[in-house]
């Protein structure tokens, strides 16, 4: 369960709008669940730190004649994150918890697409810079806007700019070769989403490796930043019933089939709650 004073934050949280949510200090707290004791200053400071210095590597590149474009900002961000602190996505390890954990993405200079995004976003927002976090499938990404002007990068491969043809090759990748590029893969996530996003890597390698009561633990938090969540009701419920707490379980998945409207997944959930009912 959550440290106190870390869930009652969260909790907060929970009832604030979404552009409310301060992104990073919300996943370092997070992180903060699995370094009791760690403190969080050091770790925003450096984010800050960082932040300050793209702006001044962004300010250099103009002075130098560079065009005050979606490039520049990226190539100001990618000498300072990439090139100077030596952030880059851990395609050796790729399902390492730790590429999930704030604290350790910083300390290790490693992470997944998600938690660099977070990073690359905070220190973006903090430029005045107007930056999208993009739920690609399979791969999270980063878009620049500045007028009509909108370029995509991944952090995750130091800053490679993306064409259509970079995308059609992840897209593929993600979800097998006949498929294509669609406008709702270019959908804008919210700074919870992105959250949600981060904490279902960690929830999903929890699955993976049977550890569910930590999985339960991870639904727990993501239910409190994310109150309005549904889904989480269903997690819930099946972790529940993996730890055999089927009066709990049963209780999660009846405050789900109250909220759930897709015809297939209360079919689904209808269809586990018969089994935990008979399992009485």
């Amino acid at each position: 369960m959550p440290l106190e004073h870390t869930g009652d934050t969260l909790l907060q949280m929970g009832g604030f709008a979404d552009d409310e949510i301060p992104l990073s200090k919300t996943a370092l707290l997070l992180a903060e669940l699995a370094h009791v004791g760690r403190g969080l200053e050091s770790y925003a400071n450096h984010i800050k730190k960082m932040a300050d210095e793209v702006g001044v590597r962004y300010a250099e590149l103009l002075a130098a004649g560079a065009a005050d474009n979606c490039e520049t900002r990226i190539a100001a961000t990618k000498h300072i994150i990439s090139d100077k602190y030596g952030y880059e996505g851990d395609s050796q390890n790729y399902n390492d918890l730790r590429n999930a954990d704030l604290i350790e993405v910083i300390d290790r200079r490693k992470g997944l697409p998600i938690s660099l995004a977070i990073i690359v976003l905070e220190v973006g927002r903090a430029q005045g810079w107007d930056l999208k976090g993009l739920n690609f499938p399979g791969h999270f990404l980063i878009r620049y806007e500045l007028g009509s002007q909108r370029v995509m990068c991944d952090p995750f491969d130091k800053f490679n700019i993306l064409q259509a043809a970079d995308l059609r090759s992840l897209i593929k990748r993600a979800l097998g070769e006949k498929a294509e590029l669609s406008s709702s893969f270019y959908q804008e996530a919210s700074n919870r989403e992105i959250l949600l996003r981060l904490q279902n890597n960690i929830k999903y390698r929890q699955i993976e490796t049977e550890h569910y009561d930590d999985a339960l633990d991870t639904v727990t938090t993501m239910r409190l930043f994310a109150p309005n969540e549904y889904r989480l009701l269903l997690d819930d419920g099946v972790l529940k019933a993996r730890l055999n707490k089927t009066d709990e379980a049963i209780q999660s998945i009846r405050d789900y089939l109250e909220v759930v409207t897709d015809p297939r997944d209360k079919y689904d959930a209808q269809v586990l709650l018969r089994t935990l009912e008979n399992r009485l």
